[in-house]
């Protein structure tokens, strides 16, 4: 299992409209995160900031990666959310969520 975390900002004026989406995500995407050999996954907020973090328990993450972007729910989960955010500044050129460096972990 790897654990992943990232950050991304979140248009203030879209802040409701982004917790309202996510307090209903669609069994369709909640079902193919999974297949995608996700789980444990969480998205927090505060001052502008989203911060995800998962575990992924599959061998070919670039390839679930893949599958997921190209599942049609998926994408259409994606036209509704991706408006709410930004990139943070430090991302890298076609980083949407700049991945983060795991410093701690406690089991």
């Amino acid at each position: 299992m790897k654990r992943y975390g990232w950050t991304i900002k979140v248009k203030m004026d879209r802040l409701a409209e982004y917790k309202a989406l996510h307090a209903a995500v669609w069994p369709e995407v909640l079902n193919r995160l999974k297949e995608c050999n996700i789980q444990n996954y969480s998205i927090y907020y505060r001052d502008g900031n989203l911060f995800s973090y998962l575990e992924y328990t599959g061998q070919d993450f670039e390839k679930d990666m893949a599958n997921m972007a190209a599942d049609p729910n998926t994408q259409a989960w994606w036209k509704l959310t991706d408006p709410c955010q930004e990139p943070v500044d430090s991302a890298s050129e076609g980083e949407w969520w700049a991945t983060m460096e795991e410093v701690f972990h406690m089991d």
